[in-house]
């Protein structure tokens, strides 16, 4: 982990996983986070797509399953947080550039994330998708960031790592 981010940053925060991405959870936990694959109420939802994206065998039935799990995930815990009266972020994590039919699924993703920043904002809701390299612990640490409080002052953000 890079000395941007302190022990103890992420106190206090509840991260839940949609789809996995075990080294995210790892950093975040180092952090201090509360991570799960579900919480029953989170303060961040990270959607892992590149997992839904494989087992559909990427192109287009990839991208169809990996966007609709995305946005399943992050429409249910934004309805739970819309009728709690908070808010909430939502990281929707791309696979890495570079599988066949992953450039698609990566611009629906930035697209969605502007689409739903704008549809959630009044009800305190920022979602940021990060589109990703190749180096798994700039990405862990990026997530991290978002999650923490200096990630309040981004909402619909597309962050793309070489």
């Amino acid at each position: 982990m890079t000395e941007v981010l302190r022990r103890g940053l992420l106190e206090g925060v509840t991260v839940a996983f949609a789809g996995g991405a075990p080294e995210v959870a790892r950093v975040c936990a180092d952090l201090g986070a509360e991570v799960g694959e579900s919480a029953a109420s989170p303060d961040v939802l990270v959607c892992a797509t590149a997992p839904a994206f494989a087992a559909a065998g990427g192109g287009l039935d990839g991208l169809r399953d990996a966007e609709e799990a995305a946005f399943g995930a992050t429409r249910e815990v934004a309805s739970a947080w819309i009728e709690a009266g908070r808010g909430g972020k939502v990281v929707l994590l791309a696979p890495a550039a570079g599988p066949e039919g992953a450039g698609p699924l990566r611009a629906a993703l930035e697209n969605l994330a502007r689409t739903l920043s704008i549809e959630w904002a009044r009800y305190d809701i920022r979602i940021t998708a990060v589109l990703p390299g190749e180096d798994a612990e700039a990405v862990a640490t990026l997530v991290a960031f978002l999650a923490s409080p200096a990630g309040d002052y981004y909402s619909g953000c597309a962050f793309t790592l070489s």
